[in-house]
């Protein structure tokens, strides 16, 4: 899958993506979607379950030594739009994190254990799952940055049936 090229670039000129970002464990999650899809809401449901906010509306993506990282346009650090709410500056909020996961809110899986997807962002080939429609994707996304490791679809042929 590769997503389109983001349509401007910050002051420093990152690529900015219309999206949100957490971070936990140290691992950043770029959240993917069209306006209105729930990208802030399942933000908002991980920051609930204890990661911190990187980005929101706006996410740039930053080229460093150690490879891509998200970070926020700087005029927006820290702020949050809750729909039909307002705007909340949260006391908060990550700087930059290593960007290790998307979650696309456009696509959603037909299969149980689908094989590993990976998305292009910002000429970077990252592991994407589709979250669309999927009430529990902020527990299992937080539990996937936590445990630092993607889900192995072929478990079971590696380690036999239960």
């Amino acid at each position: 899958m590769t997503r389109s090229a983001p349509r401007r670039g910050d002051a420093t000129n990152r690529p900015v993506f219309h999206a949100s970002a957490v971070a936990h464990h140290g691992r950043g999650c770029v959240i993917l979607g069209a306006a209105g899809s729930g990208k802030t809401s399942l933000a908002l449901g991980m920051i609930a379950l204890g990661a911190d906010l990187v980005a929101d509306d706006r996410v740039a993506i930053a080229d460093t030594a150690s490879g891509p990282a998200l970070a926020p346009v700087p005029h927006l650090a820290g702020l949050v739009e809750i729909r039909g709410a307002g705007i909340l500056k949260l006391a908060r909020h990550a700087a930059a994190a290593p960007l290790w996961l998307a979650a696309d809110l456009d696509r959603s899986e037909s299969e149980r254990m689908p094989p590993r997807r990976e998305i292009e962002l910002a000429g970077h080939s990252v592991p994407v799952i589709a979250c669309a429609g999927w009430s529990g994707a902020a527990a299992a996304l937080m539990a996937i940055l936590a445990a630092g490791v993607l889900p192995d679809p072929e478990y079971f042929a590696h380690e036999g049936t239960p």
